[in-house]
């Protein structure tokens, strides 16, 4: 019986390797493009993207790719009537079924720390990547489309030789107390500094213009200076639960009770002095409606830290479900088809299991559910291939 185990297991890592470098590799190339052509990415730079985006690949890929490989494997066996032969021993299906289960174990682990992987590495190695390339991806818009834009910064040139841009308007969106500034010059050239995170603009004969009607002519050479994430357009990175790390959530939940707490505790003490002095229509004002939305926000992003740990294990552990169906649809039809099988699981995955779990999410961070309900939909995978593993060993 150790034998045909090792012969089972070795059969599902061959082909599991196998479909999961297709299946990643195509995922991998769609996200790069896709980046690629977002932000006018240089070839160099695109071909660095590619190790950030493995993580976030293979989070997706194997899930679809073990439950392919189990349907595959298992439906092969059964169609050669292997699965009989090992009946008629008296041995049950169930053990054979045990190197799957264990490596599906292993998988859903490493789904796990591939999401924490994506998030943590893989995200901030794709912005620093497009950030770096800050210089090539404007020249090369400039040069094609004659404009350049992210959310704090815009170029509009009226043509490029070379390095140099003609007659370019640069506008620097304004923050807090700073005015937007709006710089006209006959020249300009850009420079970016990446050790320093710097991008250099030097300027010939300029013209500057500021809210309020300020307006100077600076003869000559003028360099200005902003930072080089300013002048990207990959944005700065999410502090939503979803984009952090796993370790990151336990203290963040907490950080967010004593913000709760500390907002509630203010209310209240407000509200008691108002009441005790006789000021009720400040009660319905309309800091009152500030407050209370800033409340509400705060308890939703909460309810959204507390769901996070349970989805992050509910999506690694689908891969175990995924495969607790897998194999016993595959053994039950009997057939070397191996796609018919994989579609008759995929299906319901699809027509069931993702709207289920988008539903019980979406609860889960509003607060009207709590947050284990997002394994609802991996019960379902559970119950079902239950079901189908108790007809295998029955017939």
């Amino acid at each position: 019986m150790k034998i045909f185990s090792r012969y089972i297991l070795s059969e599902l890592i061959k082909w599991f390797l196998v479909s999961l470098t297709a299946l990643t590799l195509i995922i991998v190339i769609y996200g790069v493009a896709g980046q690629a052509i977002h932000h006018g990415l240089p070839p160099a730079q695109v071909a660095m993207l590619v190790p950030y985006f493995l993580p976030s690949a293979l989070r997706f890929s194997i899930p679809g790719t073990l439950l392919l490989v189990t349907t595959l494997v298992f439906g092969r066996m059964a169609s050669s009537n292997e699965i009989v032969a090992v009946k008629s021993m008296g041995i049950s299906p169930v053990k054979i079924l045990w190197p799957m289960w264990m490596l599906a174990f292993v998988l859903s682990i490493a789904t796990i720390y591939l999401n924490d992987l994506a998030v943590s590495w893989g995200e901030k190695g794709v912005q620093r990547v497009i950030v770096n390339a800050v210089e090539d991806i404007a020249y090369g818009m400039l040069r094609t489309q004659k404009c350049y834009s992210s959310p704090d910064f815009s170029i509009n040139v009226k043509d490029v030789e070379d390095r140099t841009l003609i007659r370019p308007i640069i506008c620097i969106e304004g923050h807090g107390s700073s005015p937007t500034v709006t710089i006209t010059a006959l020249e300009a050239e850009l420079r970016s500094d990446r050790e320093k995170g710097l991008l250099i603009i030097t300027l010939e004969n300029s013209t500057i213009e500021m809210d309020g009607g300020f307006c100077v002519d600076y003869p000559g050479t003028m360099e200005r200076v902003m930072p080089l994430d300013d002048a990207s357009r990959a944005g700065s990175l999410s502090r939503a639960p979803s984009k952090m790390r796993f370790i990151e959530l336990s203290s963040e939940i907490t950080k967010q009770k004593s913000l709760v707490a500390e907002m509630e505790n203010k209310m209240a003490v407000r509200a008691t002095n108002q009441m005790l002095g006789g000021d009720f229509d400040e009660l319905i004002g309309r800091a009152w409606n500030t407050q209370d939305k800033a409340l509400s926000e705060a308890y939703r992003r909460l309810h959204r830290l507390r769901a996070e740990p349970w989805r992050r294990l509910a999506d690694g552990f689908c891969c175990l479900c995924f495969a607790w169906i897998g194999a016993p649809m595959a053994i039950r039809r009997r057939n070397n088809d191996f796609l018919t099988s994989f579609f008759l699981c995929f299906a319901p995955i699809l027509l069931v299991y993702y709207p289920l779990l988008a539903l019980s999410l979406d609860g889960a961070k509003n607060g009207v559910l709590p947050g284990c309900s997002v394994w609802l939909s991996n019960l379902m995978l559970v119950v079902w291939g239950t079901w189908l593993l108790r007809r295998v060993i029955r017939y």
